[in-house]
């Protein structure tokens, strides 16, 4: 039987844009650092900001729109708020109407990922919530991030 190969924390060369998020004080829970559910929103931050950013999703009016289908983070340091998150971006596979994001999460200024997961957008027309092809700008932005 083959054991799947434990997760390991990566350097942020495995990774091909980033974005700055900042924690904030109700990310902390009760043991001092950003309780687990808070990595799943930066994953979510990370990789629709971007897009937003880079003019390519258009949240408000946009025919298309991208429902996840799959999630899952490691974890291998604590973060905590008051630090600043550098997130990477990656795409691992890029399907006709589906991505696979990857994400790390980095403490501001190390070099290893004190988290990484993924999570996958089918993407569906707005009103059918059916899958359509990926919109060519989306397309072509997402194959800078393979």
């Amino acid at each position: 039987m083959n054991t799947p190969a434990k997760p390991q924390a990566e350097g942020r060369d495995a990774y091909k844009a980033f974005r700055a998020i900042t924690t904030r004080w109700m990310d902390n829970d009760v043991y001092g650092h950003v309780n687990n559910v808070v990595y799943y929103s930066w994953f979510d931050t990370a990789v629709n900001a971007t897009l937003i950013e880079k003019g390519v999703l258009d949240i408000h009016g946009g025919t298309t729109i991208g429902l996840v289908i799959e999630t899952q983070c490691n974890y291998f340091a604590p973060l905590a708020f008051p630090q600043t998150i550098e997130a990477g971006i990656r795409v691992a596979k890029l399907g006709t109407s589906s991505v696979r994001y990857e994400v790390g999460l980095f403490a501001q200024g190390e070099p290893l990922t004190a988290a990484k997961g993924h999570f996958v957008h089918v993407y569906v027309d707005r009103e059918t919530r059916r899958p359509v092809p990926l919109p060519t700008a989306l397309k072509t932005y997402l194959e800078t991030l393979t």
